[in-house]
This record gives structure tokens, C-alpha cells and sequence, in this order.
């Protein structure tokens, strides 16, 4: 099974996405790494990336689902429903995303209280801004961040509905 972990910068993607690999026996790949050096230089300048900027990475992280065997779990925004397309489209297979949903506010203060992130908490009003909630037709599932780790990884796994036993 593919999984993505989506949601806003500093919402928990890499630890969450990490945790809830573990929990299902799977592998975790972080989304950032996929990011291309000037992604990355764009996005620590405090300049929120464009459209035509994110298309070569998320065919990257969709394309990172073919390089591993069994459940693969990718941390990756996936904020828009365009850009899950592509990946969707780039995984060559079925992918469920798991979106870690939150308040601006509680975001913006796990943002501020990370170090060595290139992401600045500058950026959040246009994450925010881009956010497409998944739609009724996408296999998503979404849980508010606002809750211990363990509980929210325990909350993907009893509604992917896959026994991880």
C-alpha cells in the first residue's frame, strides 16, 4: 500500500509519517529530500514555491512509492488536489492520504519552536492559503493534529482499516 502524509508545513508529516510507517511495518521516506536544491534555496529565501516549482518534486515522491517494496509511507504537503493527481499519477498505483489537520495557531507555534528547518514560519499564510481539504472521491483520511503522537498514529491505523498485525 502507498500512503502519503499530508498537510501544512510544521504539521507533523516527518514524525507522524515515521511513526505511523513503523506501526504498519512499513518504510518511511521524508518528501523534503525529494525536494531539489533550488526548492529548497527558494524556500529557506522566505519565497513560496509555484505550481511549475512543485511538479518535478511531486513526480519525484510519486515515483518514490516504485522504489520500495511492501507499505511505503512518503511525507509529502500535498496540499492541492492537482498535486495529489500527480502523484497519484506518478505512483502508478492507488495512494491514501492521510491528512494531519490543524489550526493555524497550534501550527505556526510547532513551527516556531523547530530548529534547522528551511521552512520559515513566513511561509504558513500561504500554505494555508493553498490547503485543499481532500475531497469526497479521493481515499483519504484526516485527524486533527491536536493530540498526542501515539494517539493520532493510532488514529491512521484503525482507519486505513488494514490489519497491521
Amino acid at each position: 500500500m502507498y500512503y502519503v502524509v499530508m498537510g501544512v508545513s510544521g504539521c507533523g508529516k516527518s514524525s507522524i509519517g515515521a511513526a505511523f510507517a513503523d506501526a504498519i511495518g512499513g518504510v518511511f521516506v521524508d518528501g523534503d529530500d525529494l525536494h531539489p536544491a533550488t526548492n529548497v534555496a527558494k524556500m529557506a529565501a522566505g519565497t513560496p514555491l509555484n505550481d511549475a516549482d512543485r511538479a518535478p518534486w511531486l513526480r519525484d515522491v510519486g515515483a518514490a512509492f516504485r522504489g520500495h517494496d511492501g507499505d511505503v509511507v512518503i511525507g509529502c504537503s500535498a496540499l492541492k488536489r492537482a498535486y495529489r493527481d500527480i502523484i497519484r499519477d506518478a505512483a502508478g498505483g492507488p495512494v491514501t492520504f492521510l491528512h494531519l489537520h490543524g489550526s493555524q495557531a497550534v501550527i505556526a507555534d510547532r513551527m516556531a519552536a523547530r530548529a534547522d528547518h528551511f521552512m520559515p514560519t513566513t511561509l504558513l499564510d500561504s500554505q494555508f492559503a493553498a490547503l485543499e481539504m481532500p475531497d469526497a472521491d479521493e481515499t483519504a483520511v484526516t485527524v486533527d493534529i491536536d493530540q498526542p503522537p501515539a494517539a493520532i498514529v493510532a488514529a491512521f491505523v484503525a482507519k486505513t482499516g488494514k490489519d497491521f498485525a
